[in-house]
């Protein structure tokens, strides 16, 4: 009888870790958990020190949701084109390991409920900018990458709404003006040398499965994408810097980011001369050390 008892327990504990896992991978828990950080900062940098952390808890929440329901059917609308890249062949839709209609109704439930907290719990303008990324995620950019490279493009604008979101969940629609738009505009030019590179490093599995990720639709693995990558790069580092011209971060804020930038040029300079995925792999990393320090500098040199 407890020998029963303890396998059905052991298997009930194996279920819900798979499930668990698969519940994980549907809403792409690392990619979420960014994006939530992106809108901290958001709301950080709009807060300046008179934080409410309550509000601050129920932001990263409703976020949570409303990119878990914008990748779920991310997942959704790409299940058949995950099963040709290694990358992604073990997600659960891919797998079969979950039914349509299950992951349907999560990306539901989450995106209603995400949706209403950020209206409830802030303002409408917070729920409206919720909605467009969540629809221009999910059913603009998500397709758009079988058919143009210009995918990048429209994927950056959701991708950089987070911090607008953050910014506009304290001071409402009232608070949209150059500090807000100059944040907007370092994570969306900060998108282009970092998907390039990584649209660089997977080509084979981004072609097989039929998406466009580099300027160039015949092998982007060349001088015109690295050319593209520098450009962007130089006008992330000169938008970078505005915060402390119009004196919303000090002095250590500005060395940061010239210090972060002039790294993150110099490998871009490395893969024109290259052209080899070592190189993009510099130039992925270099981006993932940028963003996150750089906000978190300007968050804690403002406070």
């Amino acid at each position: 009888m407890y020998s029963q008892s303890h396998s059905e327990s052991s298997n009930l504990g194996l279920f819900l870790r798979s499930k668990a896992q698969d519940y994980s991978q549907l809403v792409k828990l690392r990619l979420n958990l960014t994006v939530v950080f992106s809108a901290a900062f958001g709301y950080l940098m709009a807060a300046q020190g008179s934080i409410e952390w309550i509000n601050l808890l129920m932001l990263s929440v409703a976020g949570f949701l409303v990119t878990s329901s914008a990748n779920a059917i991310n997942e959704l609308l790409e299940k058949d084109y995950d099963k040709l890249m290694k990358r992604t062949a073990n997600r659960p839709l891919a797998t079969g390991r979950m039914e349509v209609t299950e992951a349907v109704l999560i990306a539901g439930m989450t995106g209603i409920v995400g949706l209403s907290m950020l209206w409830y719990c802030f303002n409408s303008m917070t729920a409206l900018l919720g909605a467009m990324s969540l629809i221009s995620y999910a059913f603009i950019y998500t397709p758009m990458k079988r058919y143009s490279p210009v995918s990048v493009f429209v994927g950056a604008i959701p991708g950089a709404l987070p911090v607008m979101i953050g910014w506009v969940a304290v001071t409402g629609s009232d608070g949209i003006g150059l500090p807000l738009l100059t944040i907007f505009a370092i994570q969306f030019l900060w998108q282009f040398p970092h998907f390039w590179a990584i649209g660089w490093i997977g080509y084979e599995s981004y072609r097989d499965a039929g998406f466009k990720m580099l300027p160039t639709e015949v092998d982007g693995r060349n001088s015109f994408t690295a050319m593209n990558i520098i450009l962007y790069t130089v006008a992330l580092l000169f938008v970078s810097i505005l915060p402390f011209l119009f004196g919303m971060v000090g002095v250590f804020a500005l060395l940061t980011v010239l210090v972060l930038g002039t790294y993150f040029i110099y490998t871009g300079i490395q893969l024109y001369r290259n052209c080899d995925d070592e190189s993009a792999l510099k130039v992925m990393y270099a981006s993932l050390l940028f963003l996150p320090i750089t906000q978190i500098v300007m968050v804690l040199n403002m406070l």
